[in-house]
């Protein structure tokens, strides 16, 4: 049990920098934003690629970053110029990066043609290195040495790799804080919330769009490439149902943490993202339910935590109103009850 919710919090963590990403584009910039499921794939097929051939896993991610912003800009150039629907315009880019991630798989193999699958199992990631670089010091030796004398088994190789992606996380959730209240961050989150109002400023809401749109698809093509990295694998498919595991951590975690500033939403989605992988794998240990059910689950989750916010709401609200009245009805009880007195002294027969 414990190693299994270890993994889930290693990848929590790693899928938590794709749900800012789509905390950005939905919640930001109000944004319907499907191009997520190509972006993700763009940013894992293309880390794959330039590691398998021969570059350094630190450029070849740099560059996946640089190809996610370029497709979000994409699609926030059809939406601004093309005028096409937001909805529909993140839908024809997804559709397009579909053939152009097959491309960029298939520069691995000698016909350049597409190719659906990257293996990395023998290649140097970032985790490998990272690794080398932690292994000398026996810090994993010395943890689980640690919980090995409370009693438990299974225990992990490295604790490395949760430790690299917390500092990651760390720093990606304080530049997005950062950015967010920066002019332009303030801008986009005025675009978000009323565009006429933003436009009577003066502000080019079509530009602010399209940043906004390839920043979020920057964050989601980065945890693309380390998720193709830590998995050892880059696979066309992927990307499949990724906005809505974005869209289940954003939920989950605003319903848990709130949403009062910019510092304690980011926060929440990390941690939403981490909660939703944790119930995941939990449910998953269920005798009846396997690997194909993940789709199922997923859904599963996004409506819990949709409907149960809305009915806790309710319920807060039902309870607020029972206590005005049953403070109206003891103020006017008390009224009566002055009213009476008074009436007592000045007629005492």
């Amino acid at each position: 049990m414990f190693s299994a919710v270890f993994g889930s919090v290693e990848q929590g963590i790693i899928y938590a920098i794709m749900a800012l990403g789509v905390y950005i584009s939905f919640r930001v910039l109000d944004f319907p934003d499907l191009t997520v499921d190509g972006s993700f794939v763009t940013g894992a097929g293309v880390a794959a690629t330039m590691i398998v051939l021969g570059y350094h896993p630190l450029l070849a991610t740099f560059v996946a970053v640089i190809l996610g912003f370029l497709a979000g800009c994409m699609t926030g150039l059809l939406h601004t110029k093309g005028k096409i629907n937001a909805l529909l315009a993140g839908i024809l880019m997804m559709i397009a990066l579909y053939s152009i991630n097959l491309r960029i798989m298939g520069l691995t193999s000698e016909n350049s043609i597409g190719r659906p699958n990257i293996p990395l199992l023998n290649a140097e990631t970032m985790f490998n290195q990272f690794q080398a670089f932690w292994s000398p010091f026996g810090i994993d030796a010395m943890i689980n040495r640690f919980f090995g004398m409370l009693g438990m088994e299974y225990l992990p190789k490295t604790w490395g790799t949760l430790l690299v992606m917390m500092i990651i996380v760390l720093i990606i959730k304080l530049v997005v804080d950062w950015f967010l209240k920066t002019e332009v961050g303030l801008a986009i989150r005025a675009t978000g919330d009323n565009k006429k109002m933003i436009r009577s400023l003066s502000a080019n809401t079509d530009n602010l769009i399209i940043v906004g749109l390839g920043f979020s698809n920057a964050l989601v093509a980065f945890s693309g490439a380390l998720i193709a990295q830590y998995a050892k694998f880059a696979d066309i498919g992927m990307g499949i149902g990724m906005i809505i595991i974005g869209l289940a951590s954003v939920i989950i975690g605003e319903a848990i943490f709130g949403t009062k500033t910019i510092v304690r939403t980011t926060m929440a989605v990390i941690a939403g993202a981490i909660i939703y992988r944790i119930v995941l794998g939990l449910a998953l240990r269920v005798d009846f339910l396997d690997t194909g059910d993940m789709k199922l689950i997923t859904a599963v989750i996004v409506i819990v935590a949709l409907i149960l916010p809305q009915y806790f709401d309710k319920k807060r609200e039902k309870n607020r109103k029972a206590k005005r009245h049953a403070e109206r009805l003891l103020e006017y009880q008390q009224s009566l009850t002055k009213g009476g007195s008074k009436i007592a002294e000045t007629h005492p027969d």
